[in-house]
């Protein structure tokens, strides 16, 4: 809390600016032309001596409560995809803004969906930020349109929301890759049966990344279950038992990984040394946990939220740049993780 009598005029003195200058950096003036030098001097004035601005205030002057709203479709309950938030969170509070998260069942229904949405309009937010548990079209409410709106790790079907979703093709090319990169030619992908925009996504990247090594693609090596630890399993027992198997398996995700070290250990096979392993997601209960510690694809839930946050800021400061980011969602790069599951093929399976 701010100590009793501390004002304006004490931070621009302890700062060596004018008061106007305080004025803009505290409330972040979009129009205001301050060097980063003087909004820093200007910040560590105010945190030293326990000012904030009057937030009331402003919302009468600006006709708007600093609130931004979330729906969190699930995404709470699951550990890696919680860092949205995180990323959300300190986004707003570096423009100086209030998060207000509401949690929501996944559901394709509009009109719940639209209930969620009158409740934070309710609650007199500025914008809204709606957040589905994994990436996926959505068809979205016509009341989220009475403010501001972006989506995160999903696609807006009618384009007219602005939205960031993993790079989900650039991903699993670099996992893939790295495969290669290690000699390995024979390479099975156990991937998700859903219809869902990750999985066609990785799959173009898997034959994106053999085209590029001049390796040709056998449909024989991808095979497809649900994206859990028994999907996994039967998708990687199903590779593993082809009578020339695979040397390396590029996996959905890190618990269809999991389900393929099971498959591997039952055969007898080592890994790395007889078979390499590379997951997707970078889920942290799973993928430094497995030994040895699975190689995979980090998907970028914090810079999405941060990256969302920014984007509905802009999107109230009326900047245009931000408005023509609904013509198609922005990729977010998932960058590769190393770790020990990957290895040369032994010289018998070369």
């Amino acid at each position: 809390m701010a100590r009793r009598g501390v004002g304006i005029r004490d931070v621009a003195a302890a700062a060596g600016v004018s008061i106007t200058t305080v004025s803009h950096v505290m409330n972040d003036f979009p129009q205001a032309r301050i060097n980063e030098e003087t909004r820093l001097r200007v910040r560590k004035a105010a945190r030293e001596l326990g000012y904030g601005p009057n937030r009331m205030a402003q919302g009468l002057r600006t006709q708007r409560s600093t609130m931004i709203g979330l729906i969190s479709e699930e995404i709470a309950t699951t550990p890696h995809a919680g860092r949205i938030i995180l990323g959300a969170e300190e986004a707003a509070r570096r423009h100086g803004f209030t998060l207000v998260i509401l949690s929501a069942p996944r559901t394709d229904a509009v009109e719940d969906r639209q209930r969620d949405v009158a409740a934070l309009l309710d609650r007199q937010v500025d914008g809204i930020l709606y957040a589905t548990m994994f990436h996926r079209e959505v068809s979205l409410p016509a009341n989220l349109q009475e403010v501001p709106a972006v989506l995160i790790d999903a696609r807006d079907r009618a384009g007219i929301i602005p939205s960031v979703v993993p790079d989900e093709e650039r991903g699993a090319r670099a996992a893939v890759s790295a495969l290669l990169e290690a000699g390995h030619r024979r390479i099975g992908f156990a991937n998700n049966v859903e219809d869902l925009p990750a999985p066609h996504g990785r799959l173009r990247g898997y034959t994106a990344a053999l085209a590029s090594a001049g390796v040709p693609f056998d449909p024989a090596l991808v095979a497809e279950a649900l994206p859990d630890v028994p999907g996994g399993y039967r998708s990687a027992s199903r590779l593993l038992d082809l009578p020339d198997r695979p040397t390396a398996l590029f996996c959905f995700n890190d618990a269809t990984a999991m389900g393929a070290y099971r498959a591997a250990a039952e055969r007898h096979l080592g890994i790395p040394e007889d078979l390499s392993v590379v997951g997707f997601d970078n889920s942290e209960l799973i993928a430094a946990n497995l030994s040895p510690g699975l190689t995979t694809v980090a998907l970028p839930h914090y810079e999405m939220g941060a990256w969302a946050v920014d984007t509905l800021v802009a999107l109230l400061q009326g900047g245009e740049e931000a408005r023509q980011l609904a013509d198609g969602p922005v990729l977010m790069p998932c960058p590769l993780v190393r770790r020990e599951s990957v290895a040369s093929p032994s010289d018998r399976r070369q």
